[in-house]
């Protein structure tokens, strides 16, 4: 099976404010929509910086961080999600378990490795959580990978021209701890996943959810198609889009101001 062509980067941009004139204002608009970077306060000021020290700083401090931060920091025993659920519900996930941290040589199925390949991989932390009456599980994962800014910016643009993080044969795969809520989650039990290659850091997050009950799931369905309105398949209907996509946000922005602490600190 050969590595298919092309990858996608979720955007999230928005642009920039700017204050010196509508030439600079339309400048930087420009620059935030054409990387689309994620969006907020803290990824504008990376950009505003005109000598880019600020992108690069922030992209090597965020290299070593698998190795130098607590893991209560980048996985949270509890996480809150406001409005994170269907129809603008709130979610409340609880950690189950931390995977030791490992490399990815066994962390994903053969088709992803060889599609991750080209950024290469450091290190790979894993966490599974739970939501508040324990009825789903979810793998969420941190991939530091050995890229630089230019393989990470090509590797989100492979993903976003052949929508790769939507292919089902390209699922990240869960980790199931003994003895937990999520010992029954395997690959079978997968049934939603969202994978977010970003060109602004050398880290690729993602999540993947199922039942806690351990029920096969033989149509599961990305996040990006279970979260639509009108979605109405199985994962759609329990909310494991939503799981995915909102558990996996919220550990981005823990890592983003992590990154961003950690740069101020060590600029």
């Amino acid at each position: 099976m050969g590595l298919p062509e092309g990858y996608d980067a979720r955007g999230r941009g928005r642009a920039l404010a700017a204050a010196t004139g509508a030439r600079t204002a339309a400048a930087a608009a420009c620059l935030v929509l054409g990387i689309g970077l994620i969006g907020g306060a803290v990824t504008g000021s990376w950009l505003t910086d005109d000598s880019g020290s600020a992108r690069s700083g922030t992209f090597a401090t965020a290299r070593t961080l698998w190795h130098s931060v607590p893991v209560d920091t980048l996985f949270p025993p509890t996480v809150q999600g406001p409005g994170a659920g269907p129809g603008g519900a709130d979610r409340t996930w609880t950690r189950v378990a931390v995977a030791p941290d490992s490399d990815c040589a066994d962390a994903f199925d053969p088709l992803l490795h060889r599609a991750l390949a080209p950024v290469g991989c450091t290190r790979l932390l894993r966490a599974t959580y739970t939501d508040a009456t324990q009825t789903y599980v979810t793998t969420v994962g941190l991939l530091f990978t050995k890229a630089d800014a230019a393989a990470m910016k090509s590797l989100a643009t492979r993903f976003g021209t052949e929508n790769l993080a939507r292919r089902a044969d390209l699922m990240p795969r869960p980790y199931a701890a003994p003895g937990t809520v999520a010992a029954s989650f395997g690959d079978r039990q997968r049934a939603s996943w969202t994978v977010s290659v970003h060109a602004d850091l050398p880290v690729v997050v993602y999540a993947v959810s199922g039942w806690a009950d351990g029920r096969v799931v033989d149509t599961p369905q990305p996040a990006a198609e279970a979260t639509r309105p009108e979605a109405t398949s199985a994962p759609a209907q329990a909310g494991l889009g939503n799981e995915a996509e909102g558990l996996a946000d919220r550990i981005e922005k823990a890592l983003r101001t992590t990154v961003t602490t950690a740069t101020e600190k060590h600029p």
